[in-house]
């Protein structure tokens, strides 16, 4: 087997995302009708390698799947979004879907703490290039409450503190807001988004990893507060389409500009 060289490898879930759409949501114990269902590819892992290689990065999916059904229909989600699937590994002893972790690019690695745990281990604070988490996520870890821009900016400032190299912290509609070790002299750095028409945001801070992973691996120069603004408008256009994979974007459906 030759060895093959990658812009982008996951390390993380694939899961099969069964979708129902309803007026509201129903309380503990009551039947509501709906007026929409559709299966679709989820899985945080994988959604950030779906969008990365939707962008055009060379990339590859390190995951285990079912041999079920779910399974074989994401392996060939992935074939057909040109996702190498030689380290997709399938067992009979689970089905498909799990909690999902991820780390890209052979060079670069980017973590998201989802689901987040208040004890994570230190370890990986100091392992991670860029340690990207969304307003939640930083509260938890941080115990700072994060309910303004320089709320995040302070929970960052405790995330460099344990040892990250670089810290995201994404915040919605409201962007994110990006701070680095190697400026300790520099507050942090928000990144605004544009305004757009909300549809779905199921899956919109798997499009930004999946686009930041993108921009690492092929603008390796380009600074990290540039990366950020690139990714907030990719996945500002995945929140105007229903569906998690289904709404992300291809290089072909994103203005020149972002390349």
């Amino acid at each position: 087997m030759t060895e093959e060289a990658f812009d982008v490898v996951v390390v993380g879930s694939c899961m099969t995302d069964l979708v129902s759409q309803a007026p509201r949501l129903p309380k503990a114990g009551e039947t509501i009708h709906g007026h929409k269902f559709f299966i679709g590819f989820g899985g945080k892992g994988a959604n950030q390698c779906i969008q990365a290689a939707r962008m055009g990065a060379k990339t590859a999916m390190v995951c285990k799947v079912g041999k079920d059904f779910f399974g074989e229909n994401y392996i060939q989600n992935f074939k057909d979004n040109g996702v190498s699937t030689e380290f997709v590994g399938q067992t009979v002893d689970s089905a498909t879907g799990a909690a999902s972790i991820i780390v890209n690019d052979a060079v670069k690695t980017i973590f998201n703490p989802a689901p987040a745990i208040p004890d994570l281990d230190p370890e990986f604070y100091r392992a991670s290039d860029v340690f990207c988490c969304n307003e939640s996520e930083a509260e938890l870890l941080t115990g700072v409450a994060v309910a303004s821009i320089e709320d995040a900016g302070r929970a960052g400032e405790e995330l460099l503190r344990r040892g990250c190299s670089s810290v995201i912290i994404t915040l919605g509609s409201r962007g994110c807001v990006v701070l680095s070790a190697h400026e300790p002299s520099s507050p942090s750095h928000h990144i605004p988004t544009k305004p757009v028409t909300t549809v779905d945001t199921t899956g919109a801070g798997d499009s930004f990893i999946g686009a930041l992973a993108f921009y690492m691996a092929h603008f390796p120069t380009m600074s990290l507060e540039e990366m950020a603004r690139r990714a907030n408008q990719v996945a500002g256009v995945s929140v105007q389409t229903i569906g998690t994979q289904a709404s992300y974007p291809s290089k072909k459906d994103l203005p020149t500009d972002l390349f």
